[in-house]
């Protein structure tokens, strides 16, 4: 194995919002191979609870894209406020640009995909990190998938706050859980580079709690 390439596919796929090509159609045929990678991640027991809405009509993604942008505007200004100075320059600025930019277009995105899980999140903290870390693996191996064909994409969960009226538009049973909303297009760059990230020496731990490496 190259690990070079692998190297560079994970530390090079990013969370894509501005450099998505609203105007290019995405292959139904794309879409169905890389979620044929994206169930070979592992799943407890081998379970495979995952099912995959692919949203391509444009009435559904206004109707989604509607809900998208009511939560995502009230939670975009809460976090301006928040942010207070930072929001108007550096990266707090880029953030909120390439953000709100999404939150803009959203309905204008080739193809929405919904990741869902069977059933409805248990009750505990190690319940739900079985039941969670059943899909969550998958939707990575999504987005990998994706970006090795020059596509992009970021996992959202504004319609999340929704979810009963998503559930409605796409005719989604209530004991099916939705646990996110993937925007999918080609993108207009591909450049991309790995992002700046906290030193792992700074935030890994040996042995126990706030032990440094020996080493």
């Amino acid at each position: 194995m190259d690990t070079s390439i692998t190297d560079h596919l994970l530390t090079t796929t990013r969370a894509v919002r501005l450099k998505l090509d609203l105007d290019r159609p995405v292959e139904d045929s794309v879409i169905t191979e890389c979620l044929r990678i994206a169930v070979q991640a592992p799943t407890p027991g081998n379970t495979q609870p995952w099912r995959w809405l692919v949203v391509r009509d444009q009435q559904r993604r206004n109707e989604l894209g509607a809900l998208f942008r009511e939560v995502g505007d009230a939670y975009m200004k809460g976090a301006i406020e928040r942010m207070g100075e930072a929001a108007t320059h550096g990266a707090g600025a880029r953030a909120v640009r390439s953000g709100q930019h999404l939150i803009d277009v959203i309905e204008r995105v080739p193809v929405l995909v919904v990741p869902c899980l069977l059933g409805r999140p248990p009750e505990g903290n190690a319940a739900q990190s079985v039941y969670y870390g059943g899909i969550f693996p998958a939707v990575w191996n999504f987005q990998l998938a994706l970006r090795s064909r020059g596509l992009g994409s970021t996992l959202t969960s504004y319609h999340l706050e929704r979810e009963a009226q998503a559930a409605a538009i796409l005719g989604i049973p209530p004991e099916v859980t939705q646990v996110g909303l993937l925007p999918i297009a080609y993108t207009t760059a591909t450049d991309f580079r790995p992002g700046a990230r906290t030193p792992v020496e700074e935030i890994t731990y040996f042995d126990a709690w706030g032990a440094a490496s020996p080493e």
